[in-house]
C-alpha cells in the first residue's frame, strides 16, 4: 500500500509538473511569437534600410567622382593663380631694379637737375613777365579803342 500510495503521489506530482510546464511552454510560445513578428518587421525594416542605404552610396559614390573632377579643374586654377603670383615677383624684382638704377642715376646727375630746376623757374618767370606785359598791352590797346570811341560819340 505505501507503494502504491507513494506511487500516487509521484504520478500526481508528474502530473502537476506537466501542467506547470505545459503553462510555461506555452507562455514561452506566446513569447516566441512576439519575437518572430518582431523579427519579421526588423527583417522588413533592414530590406528598407538595405536599400536607401545602398542609394545612398551610390550617391555618395557620384558626389566623390563630381568632387575629385572639379578638384582636378581647381588644380589648373592654382597652377595659374601660381603662375601669376611668379610673374608678379618677377615684375616687382624688375621695378626695383629700375628705381635703383633711377635713383643711382639721379644721386649722380644732382647737379644737373638742380640746373635745370633753376633753368626752368628762370624761364617761368621770364614766361609770366611776358604773359603781363602783353595783357598789360592788350588792357592799353583796349582802353585807347574805348577812349576813341566814346570821343566818336560825343563828337556827333
Amino acid at each position: 500500500m505505501i507503494i502504491s500510495f507513494s506511487v500516487a503521489i509521484i504520478a500526481i506530482a508528474f502530473f502537476i509538473l506537466v501542467i506547470y510546464l505545459v503553462k510555461t511552454l506555452k507562455a514561452v510560445q506566446g513569447t516566441l511569437e512576439g519575437v518572430s513578428k518582431t523579427l519579421s518587421g526588423i527583417e522588413d525594416q533592414l530590406e528598407g534600410v538595405t536599400k536607401e542605404t545602398t542609394l545612398l552610396l551610390q550617391k555618395t559614390n557620384t558626389l566623390a567622382d563630381d568632387l575629385q573632377s572639379k578638384s582636378n579643374s581647381l588644380n589648373t586654377v592654382v597652377d595659374a593663380v601660381k603662375d601669376v603670383g611668379t610673374t608678379i615677383q618677377k615684375l616687382n624684382h624688375s621695378f626695383k631694379t629700375i628705381t635703383s638704377s633711377f635713383d643711382h642715376q639721379v644721386e649722380q646727375n644732382k647737379d644737373k637737375i638742380s640746373q635745370v630746376v633753376q633753368w626752368s623757374n628762370v624761364f617761368i618767370d621770364i614766361k609770366e613777365k611776358w604773359n603781363s606785359k602783353k595783357q598789360k598791352k592788350e588792357q592799353e590797346l583796349n582802353e585807347e579803342k574805348r577812349d576813341i570811341e566814346l570821343q566818336r560819340l560825343r563828337s556827333r
